[in-house]
Protein backbone atom coordinates (compact mmCIF):
# COMPACT_ATOMS: atom_id res chain seq x y z
CA UNK A 1 0.00 0.00 0.00
CA UNK A 2 2.98 2.72 0.93
CA UNK A 3 4.38 1.81 -2.92
CA UNK A 4 4.16 0.71 -6.40
CA UNK A 5 3.24 -3.15 -6.47
CA UNK A 6 5.23 -5.67 -7.97
CA UNK A 7 4.65 -6.90 -11.48
CA UNK A 8 3.13 -9.87 -11.40
CA UNK A 9 5.12 -11.84 -13.80
CA UNK A 10 7.97 -11.20 -11.03
CA UNK A 11 5.94 -12.26 -8.47
CA UNK A 12 5.45 -15.45 -9.92
CA UNK A 13 8.98 -16.22 -11.21
CA UNK A 14 11.37 -15.09 -9.02
CA UNK A 15 13.73 -17.12 -7.62
CA UNK A 16 13.37 -19.93 -10.01
CA UNK A 17 15.61 -20.27 -13.00
CA UNK A 18 15.25 -23.15 -14.78
CA UNK A 19 18.25 -24.89 -16.89
CA UNK A 20 16.95 -23.54 -20.01
CA UNK A 21 17.38 -19.48 -19.09
CA UNK A 22 20.97 -20.64 -17.61
CA UNK A 23 21.69 -21.84 -20.63
CA UNK A 24 20.29 -18.92 -22.65
CA UNK A 25 21.90 -16.09 -19.80
CA UNK A 26 25.23 -17.89 -20.07
CA UNK A 27 25.21 -17.88 -23.80
CA UNK A 28 24.38 -14.13 -24.08
CA UNK A 29 27.33 -14.09 -22.03
CA UNK A 30 29.70 -15.69 -24.26
CA UNK A 31 28.73 -13.41 -27.14
CA UNK A 32 29.77 -10.52 -24.90
CA UNK A 33 32.76 -12.35 -24.44
CA UNK A 34 33.63 -13.18 -28.17
CA UNK A 35 32.35 -9.51 -28.85
CA UNK A 36 35.66 -8.29 -26.56
CA UNK A 37 37.84 -10.60 -27.91
CA UNK A 38 37.27 -9.57 -31.46
CA UNK A 39 37.49 -5.76 -30.57
CA UNK A 40 40.42 -6.67 -28.73
CA UNK A 41 42.31 -9.04 -31.19
CA UNK A 42 41.52 -8.54 -34.46
CA UNK A 43 42.91 -5.66 -36.26
CA UNK A 44 40.99 -3.67 -38.91
CA UNK A 45 42.71 -3.70 -42.73
CA UNK A 46 43.93 -0.44 -43.68
CA UNK A 47 41.82 2.62 -45.08
CA UNK A 48 43.34 2.14 -48.93
CA UNK A 49 43.36 -1.61 -48.85
CA UNK A 50 39.09 -1.38 -47.85
CA UNK A 51 38.57 1.28 -50.41
CA UNK A 52 40.42 -1.52 -53.26
CA UNK A 53 38.13 -3.89 -51.95
CA UNK A 54 34.86 -1.83 -52.40
CA UNK A 55 35.72 -0.46 -55.36
CA UNK A 56 36.21 -4.40 -56.56
CA UNK A 57 33.17 -5.83 -55.32
CA UNK A 58 30.84 -3.12 -55.91
CA UNK A 59 27.21 -2.93 -54.48
CA UNK A 60 28.49 -6.33 -52.79
CA UNK A 61 31.00 -5.49 -51.03
CA UNK A 62 29.24 -2.01 -49.73
CA UNK A 63 26.18 -4.48 -48.39
CA UNK A 64 28.72 -5.83 -46.35
CA UNK A 65 30.24 -3.40 -44.88
CA UNK A 66 27.27 -1.76 -44.13
CA UNK A 67 26.33 -5.82 -42.16
CA UNK A 68 30.25 -5.40 -41.04
CA UNK A 69 29.77 -1.75 -39.14
CA UNK A 70 26.34 -3.26 -37.83
CA UNK A 71 28.19 -6.79 -36.45
CA UNK A 72 30.48 -4.05 -34.46
CA UNK A 73 27.80 -2.31 -32.88
CA UNK A 74 27.32 -5.96 -30.91
CA UNK A 75 30.88 -5.81 -29.33
CA UNK A 76 32.58 -2.95 -27.50
CA UNK A 77 33.23 -0.66 -30.58
CA UNK A 78 33.42 2.36 -30.13
CA UNK A 79 30.42 3.91 -32.63
CA UNK A 80 32.54 7.22 -32.94
CA UNK A 81 34.91 5.23 -34.64
CA UNK A 82 32.80 3.17 -37.09
CA UNK A 83 30.74 6.60 -38.08
CA UNK A 84 34.44 8.33 -38.99
CA UNK A 85 35.71 5.80 -40.69
CA UNK A 86 31.87 5.31 -42.76
CA UNK A 87 32.56 9.34 -43.76
CA UNK A 88 36.31 8.30 -44.74
CA UNK A 89 35.26 5.79 -47.00
CA UNK A 90 32.10 7.35 -48.34
CA UNK A 91 32.20 10.46 -48.00
CA UNK A 92 29.50 12.98 -45.82
CA UNK A 93 26.50 11.63 -47.93
CA UNK A 94 27.39 8.36 -48.54
CA UNK A 95 28.85 7.64 -44.80
CA UNK A 96 25.13 9.01 -43.28
CA UNK A 97 23.97 6.10 -45.51
CA UNK A 98 26.23 3.81 -43.83
CA UNK A 99 26.41 4.84 -40.42
CA UNK A 100 22.33 5.44 -39.78
CA UNK A 101 21.28 2.48 -41.07
CA UNK A 102 24.05 0.45 -39.49
CA UNK A 103 23.13 1.82 -35.81
CA UNK A 104 19.77 1.17 -36.43
CA UNK A 105 20.52 -2.60 -37.78
CA UNK A 106 23.36 -3.06 -34.94
CA UNK A 107 20.75 -1.57 -31.83
CA UNK A 108 18.20 -3.93 -33.15
CA UNK A 109 20.86 -7.17 -32.99
CA UNK A 110 21.57 -6.27 -29.74
CA UNK A 111 18.23 -5.96 -28.35
CA UNK A 112 17.26 -9.11 -29.90
CA UNK A 113 20.21 -11.04 -28.52
CA UNK A 114 19.34 -9.85 -24.77
CA UNK A 115 15.84 -10.11 -25.44
CA UNK A 116 15.82 -13.77 -26.81
CA UNK A 117 18.95 -14.66 -24.03
CA UNK A 118 18.94 -13.13 -21.31
CA UNK A 119 15.24 -11.24 -20.53
CA UNK A 120 14.16 -14.52 -18.80
CA UNK A 121 16.83 -14.50 -16.54
CA UNK A 122 16.15 -10.83 -15.80
CA UNK A 123 12.42 -11.34 -15.10
CA UNK A 124 13.01 -14.54 -12.46
CA UNK A 125 15.96 -13.06 -10.42
CA UNK A 126 15.58 -9.16 -10.66
CA UNK A 127 13.68 -7.80 -7.15
CA UNK A 128 11.06 -5.50 -6.33
CA UNK A 129 13.09 -2.33 -7.34
CA UNK A 130 14.97 -3.25 -10.56
CA UNK A 131 10.94 -4.63 -11.29
CA UNK A 132 9.65 -1.26 -10.81
CA UNK A 133 12.29 0.06 -12.95
CA UNK A 134 11.64 -2.34 -15.50
CA UNK A 135 8.12 -0.93 -15.92
CA UNK A 136 8.81 2.34 -16.43
CA UNK A 137 11.48 1.47 -19.11
CA UNK A 138 8.25 -0.59 -20.47
CA UNK A 139 6.62 2.57 -20.27
CA UNK A 140 9.08 5.36 -21.36
CA UNK A 141 11.32 3.27 -23.37
CA UNK A 142 11.46 5.70 -26.46
CA UNK A 143 12.81 8.97 -24.09
CA UNK A 144 15.15 6.49 -22.37
CA UNK A 145 16.61 5.37 -25.70
CA UNK A 146 16.52 9.01 -27.02
CA UNK A 147 18.83 10.18 -24.01
CA UNK A 148 21.05 7.21 -23.70
CA UNK A 149 22.02 7.38 -27.79
CA UNK A 150 22.37 11.21 -27.22
CA UNK A 151 24.93 10.86 -24.53
CA UNK A 152 28.19 10.43 -25.59
CA UNK A 153 29.67 8.89 -22.36
CA UNK A 154 27.06 6.11 -22.61
CA UNK A 155 28.37 3.20 -24.99
CA UNK A 156 26.28 2.25 -27.61
CA UNK A 157 26.43 -1.43 -26.75
CA UNK A 158 25.21 -1.15 -23.31
CA UNK A 159 22.09 0.56 -24.70
CA UNK A 160 21.16 -1.78 -27.01
CA UNK A 161 21.77 -4.88 -24.87
CA UNK A 162 19.98 -3.20 -21.24
CA UNK A 163 17.02 -2.64 -24.20
CA UNK A 164 16.83 -5.86 -24.78
CA UNK A 165 16.86 -6.97 -21.19
CA UNK A 166 14.26 -4.83 -19.95
CA UNK A 167 10.58 -4.35 -21.00
CA UNK A 168 10.56 -2.12 -23.81
CA UNK A 169 9.07 -2.26 -27.32
CA UNK A 170 11.39 -3.19 -29.73
CA UNK A 171 9.97 -0.23 -31.98
CA UNK A 172 10.39 1.82 -29.38
CA UNK A 173 14.08 1.21 -28.48
CA UNK A 174 14.74 1.39 -32.39
CA UNK A 175 12.75 5.06 -32.86
CA UNK A 176 14.84 6.49 -30.07
CA UNK A 177 18.05 4.98 -31.73
CA UNK A 178 17.25 6.45 -35.22
CA UNK A 179 16.47 9.82 -33.53
CA UNK A 180 19.02 9.69 -30.98
CA UNK A 181 22.28 8.55 -33.50
CA UNK A 182 21.45 11.28 -36.25
CA UNK A 183 23.16 14.36 -33.85
CA UNK A 184 26.71 12.50 -33.47
CA UNK A 185 26.68 10.36 -36.53
CA UNK A 186 26.07 13.84 -38.36
CA UNK A 187 29.67 15.45 -36.23
CA UNK A 188 31.44 12.02 -36.52
CA UNK A 189 30.51 11.06 -40.02
CA UNK A 190 31.62 14.86 -41.03
CA UNK A 191 35.26 14.65 -39.66
CA UNK A 192 36.13 11.29 -41.43
CA UNK A 193 34.30 12.93 -44.68
CA UNK A 194 36.43 16.26 -44.40
CA UNK A 195 39.63 13.70 -43.48
CA UNK A 196 39.24 11.78 -47.06
CA UNK A 197 40.54 12.96 -49.60
CA UNK A 198 38.57 15.44 -51.99
CA UNK A 199 35.71 16.20 -49.54
CA UNK A 200 33.99 19.86 -49.52
CA UNK A 201 35.70 22.32 -46.58
CA UNK A 202 32.13 23.39 -45.90
CA UNK A 203 31.32 20.69 -43.99
CA UNK A 204 33.67 21.84 -41.19
CA UNK A 205 30.59 24.61 -41.05
CA UNK A 206 28.26 21.60 -39.96
CA UNK A 207 30.23 20.40 -36.64
CA UNK A 208 29.52 23.57 -34.46
CA UNK A 209 25.85 23.39 -35.30
CA UNK A 210 25.49 19.51 -35.04
CA UNK A 211 27.49 20.07 -31.35
CA UNK A 212 24.98 22.86 -30.60
CA UNK A 213 22.06 20.94 -31.03
CA UNK A 214 23.20 17.76 -29.71
CA UNK A 215 24.25 20.00 -26.81
CA UNK A 216 20.66 21.49 -26.54
CA UNK A 217 18.82 17.98 -27.08
CA UNK A 218 20.73 16.20 -24.09
CA UNK A 219 20.04 19.01 -21.84
CA UNK A 220 16.01 19.65 -23.10
CA UNK A 221 15.66 15.59 -22.70
CA UNK A 222 17.00 15.15 -18.93
CA UNK A 223 15.12 18.83 -17.90
CA UNK A 224 11.83 17.22 -19.59
CA UNK A 225 12.63 13.68 -17.59
CA UNK A 226 13.54 15.45 -14.29
CA UNK A 227 10.21 17.50 -14.60
CA UNK A 228 8.30 14.02 -15.08
CA UNK A 229 10.08 12.32 -12.39
CA UNK A 230 9.00 15.14 -10.27
CA UNK A 231 5.34 14.91 -10.92
CA UNK A 232 4.76 11.54 -10.80
CA UNK A 233 3.11 10.52 -7.34
CA UNK A 234 5.30 8.99 -4.65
Amino acid sequence: MGGDPEPASYRRTAGRLPPRALRRALLLLAVLLAGIAVALLVDLPEVATLRRWLADAGPVGWAALLAGLALATLAPVPRTALSVLAGVLAGFWGGLALAVPSGVLGAAAGFTLARLLGRETVTRLAGPRLARADALLAERGFLAVLIGRLTPVVPFTLVSYAGGLSGMRLCDHLAGTALGLLPGTVLHVTIGATVGDGQPSWLLGLLPLTVAVLVLATFGLRRRRAGTAGASPD
